[in-house]
């Protein structure tokens, strides 16, 4: 079992490949239970967790826990670290976990062919299984159906170490959080409690600096106009005092000039104007220490348009191959007013149905957007560095679309390799350039940060193009689509398609 230690960050900095830094001086104890961490995605939060079990060191000061410690990354691209070892134990909480998320033996196997749900849950059931000191796990429920989620909250709830959780999925975080940490480069602000307590917290925080800050301003800018008006009485009282154009017999004037510099009245306005300049730059140093939020404009249109044509896709009756199991269709329309949605549970076929779409559309490549599910890290680089050669305008206006997704363009322009939700606004950027009549969107609120979701999700209702969705976000469906096809797992392992209607 984990020994409960806390785990703490003493001064850390750093910054990826000399580019500005993520964190500076963070001073941060966590205890044991699970922290939160929010943030608009290339902000840091994978890389808070990473610098938490080891995997990055600090350019300066030190990450400090007891004992192992585990990550669970968002890509599900390889079996986790003691996946075969988890699998084969036959002690009472290694099958405990294989059955509360439903693991099956004969998936060591077959990692290729499992859903990203599924691979999700051998990860962090194998990452439990180890009983680390601390845990840290990027974005648990993507790919999650609603069933898996509810036993990966069950399993999260009983663990007892020290935990970081990076996710936007609101309920997940309320349901086992104790705290909640922001980060906004190069600072980290926690409070405590689930999302929705933490956030209420951080709004009053923020209402109550607000307040200060605009107390503070206005102090600042009085001081600085009466420094104005006290130099120039400075300024005046300099010249009475000085003996510049009096005549060298003038033995009056000088000798009064004499007795008020003797005396200090004369010098008294220059000392208050230094006092009152000394008075402005502590009101500007006290300004510039209230904690304050950038805001930026948020909200992207997707300038899709309706297809000419009223038939997009027409599909005979169709076996699909899953791996060794199938997937059956029925004969599938899609028209241009379409808006569907993909339901089903992990592994079902979902994502093999989209694919087929995508292969039998009738529209030329340029007219759709087909965002898969995941995108392999090597072309997620290359994609990010064929954006980057692009001429200045087009950069500039892509950019813009991911500024207002509540990303930095500069951070995402400094670095190699996006992060997963960097990585879907950048497809998304690159698709609405082309007018799509046609999007096939395989779980596109993954990895997004919630600002972006709820950008998305308005921008895709305004859309007037044809739109097939997979999501499990119920919210999500039942806003944008009107039809519904659902993905069926029958007892002997294979699948099929059901259309109301």
């Amino acid at each position: 079992m984990p020994r409960h230690e806390v785990l703490t960050f003493r001064q850390v900095t750093f910054s990826h490949d000399g580019g500005e830094a993520l964190f500076t001086d963070l001073d941060l104890d966590l205890h044991p239970g699970f922290t939160g961490c929010i943030g608009a995605n290339g902000a840091g939060k994978t890389t808070l967790l990473r610098l938490a079990v080891g995997e990055l060191l600090p350019l300066r000061g030190r990450a400090s826990g007891a004992g192992l410690a585990c990550y669970c990354p968002q890509r599900t691209d390889d079996p986790p670290p003691a996946f075969a070892e988890f699998l084969a134990a036959t002690d009472a909480e290694s099958c405990t976990l294989r059955g509360r998320l439903r693991i099956e033996h004969a998936w060591g196997s077959r990692w290729s062919t499992l859903s990203h749900g599924e691979r999700k849950r051998c990860q962090i059931g194998a990452a439990l299984w180890r009983a680390p000191d601390v845990l840290a796990i990027d974005e648990p429920t993507n790919h999650i159906d609603a069933a898996a989620r509810a036993l990966l909250v069950d399993a999260l709830r009983r663990y007892r170490g020290v935990g970081l959780l990076v996710s936007h999925d609101r309920e997940l975080l309320d349901a086992v959080c104790s705290h909640c940490l922001w980060i906004e480069p190069p600072t980290v602000e926690i409070h405590r409690g689930g999302y929705s307590k933490a956030a209420a917290r951080r709004r009053e925080a923020g209402e109550r600096n607000r307040a200060a800050y605009e107390r503070a301003r206005n102090e600042r800018d009085r001081l600085e106009r009466e420094v104005v008006e006290r130099k120039a009485v400075a300024a005046r009282s300099h010249r009475d005092r000085s003996k510049r154009g009096l005549a060298i017999k003038d033995h009056d004037g000088r000798g009064r000039k004499n007795h008020a510099r003797m005396s200090g009245k004369d010098g008294r306005a220059g000392r208050l104007y230094k006092q009152l300049l000394g008075r402005s730059d502590q009101a500007e140093k006290r300004l510039r220490s209230i904690p304050t939020h950038k805001e930026y404009a948020h909200g992207v249109r997707l300038p899709a348009v309706r297809s000419r044509r009223d038939l997009l896709v027409d599909l005979p009756p169709s076996t699909l191959a899953m791996g060794e199991r199938m997937l059956r269709v029925d004969a599938l329309r899609v028209l241009s007013a379409a808006r569907i949605a993909i339901t089903g549970a992990n592994g079902a076929g979902k994502s093999t149905l989209v694919r087929h779409l995508l292969a039998a559309q009738r529209l030329p490549a340029s007219d759709v957007l087909y965002l898969p599910q995941e995108v392999a890290a090597p072309e997620a680089a290359e994609l990010l560095a064929d954006v980057k050669t692009l001429p200045g305008p087009a950069l500039g206006a892509m950019m813009s679309f991911i500024r207002r997704l509540g990303s930095d363009p500069g951070r995402l322009l400094e670095s190699v390799c996006p992060s997963p939700g960097e990585l879907r606004k950048l497809l998304l950027a690159t698709g609405i350039t082309r007018n799509p009549q046609l999007l096939l969107l395989d779980e596109p609120t993954n990895h997004l940060d919630l600002p972006s979701i709820e950008c998305l999700e308005s921008a895709l209702a305004e859309c007037r193009c044809a739109l097939v969705l997979v999501s499990h976000d119920e919210r999500f469906l039942a806003r944008l689509t009107t039809e519904r096809w659902h993905v069926v797992v029958e007892p002997g392992g294979d699948s099929c398609l059901r259309v109301p209607g």
